[in-house]
């Protein structure tokens, strides 16, 4: 009966098994790192150092500070009884001489359309318009989608259904029709209800979204702590169990406020939105289609802009997302770098000298 041959040691598994322990210390030292590193701040101030790395983030957000305050000091601020005159010597609706037949000079780098308006000062009062829209929108849909989606998942039951099913009412009422009553129906004052407008009916995903996380948060073991200490229902969901859920309310109304821009573009390209003589970015860009071809600087400047701001705060949206979310791999300093690279380098050399056989 012949006999097995003896079994050889895998050189390969060896290695990799004494490389193991040391990736395992490389990858704890690291962790420990990171811990250091936010060793004694408050969770407020580890979000906003997170916020801080975030090099797209940051960027888009001193971009998108740089188109606010351009707009709104050019311009000045004319609104609600206020007026505050700006530094640009043009507004929207003063006709000027023509210089150099409309083409951007120095005097009007934006050119000039065909009645001999500034385009700076058009597409800096449609900045306003937009922007505010946008703020509008932002701060309407948060308090309401927080409401009802904090109140139908904390109480659930047949207050979860009634509120569910009112989103879902809401969810399909047809936008562009409303828009474009109300739009034509209040003319000059029709950004502040086209504003209010899509506010009231863009808040149906972000109730979804509370909604969800307060059905996970309400079973966590700090509220059960509150309810014995005998905290209210109201108490509860609003200081308890809405700080755990700032993350997805604030990245999410972000996202909110980058496609509200898009929307209140589109329907104010279709002449909807707002009416003349006031103007927004998607308005100048529905006057000036026809000229794409013959004065592609009247077409370019607004949707240059609408492209700016809809980015900048997409990437605010996802520093912010980056910055809450604990599952997110997080940046570390200059320093805790060099030594987590110091130490996965010592755990490489030594799985290298471990896998040359002896």
């Amino acid at each position: 009966m012949s006999q097995l041959p003896p079994i050889e040691p895998d050189l390969n598994e060896a290695a990799a098994g004494a490389a193991a322990p040391d990736t395992i210390a490389a990858t704890d030292q690291q962790s420990n790192f990171e811990l250091k590193e936010v060793e004694g701040l408050s969770q407020g101030r580890i979000v906003w150092r997170r916020f801080l790395r975030h090099r797209g983030a940051m960027i888009s957000a001193v971009i998108l500070l740089i188109v606010v305050v351009a707009a709104f000091s050019s311009e000045g601020i004319d609104a609600l009884g206020v007026k505050i005159p700006g530094w640009w010597p043009y507004n929207y609706t003063q006709l000027t001489t023509m210089h150099g037949g409309g083409q951007p000079t120095w005097q009007h780098p934006f050119g000039e359309d065909s009645l001999g308006r500034d385009m700076f000062a058009i597409v800096m009062r449609g900045c306003q318009q937009s922007l505010m829209i946008v703020f509008i929108v932002g701060v309407i849909s948060l308090v309401i989608g927080v409401i009802i989606g904090a109140a139908s998942g904390f109480f659930r039951g047949w207050v979860d259904t009634i509120l569910m099913r009112f989103t879902d009412i809401v969810l399909i009422i047809p936008l562009i029709v409303l828009t474009a009553t109300l739009g034509r129906r209040y003319g000059a004052s029709g950004s502040l209800v086209l504003a209010v407008v899509l506010g009231l009916a863009s808040w149906t995903a972000l109730a979804r979204l509370v909604r969800g996380d307060f059905l996970s948060l309400r079973e966590r073991e700090f509220v059960d702590a509150a309810r014995v200490a005998g905290a209210g229902p109201w108490r509860i969901m609003m200081v308890h169990i809405l700080p755990n859920a700032i993350g997805v309310i604030i990245v999410n109304t972000t996202l909110l406020m980058s496609a509200t821009i898009l929307t209140e573009s589109a329907v104010s390209f279709l002449g909807f939105g707002v009416q003349a003589p006031d103007v927004s970015l998607g308005s100048v860009i529905g006057q000036y289609q026809t000229a794409f071809q013959t004065r592609p600087w009247l077409f370019f400047w607004p949707a240059a802009f609408i492209v700016i701001i809809s980015l900048t705060i997409n990437f605010i949206g996802d520093g912010l997302r980056d910055a809450f979310d604990p599952r997110q791999k997080r940046a570390l300093n200059k320093a805790a770098r060099k030594a987590a690279a110091a130490a996965r380098e010592k755990a490489r050399t030594e799985a290298s000298g471990a896998s040359q056989p002896a």
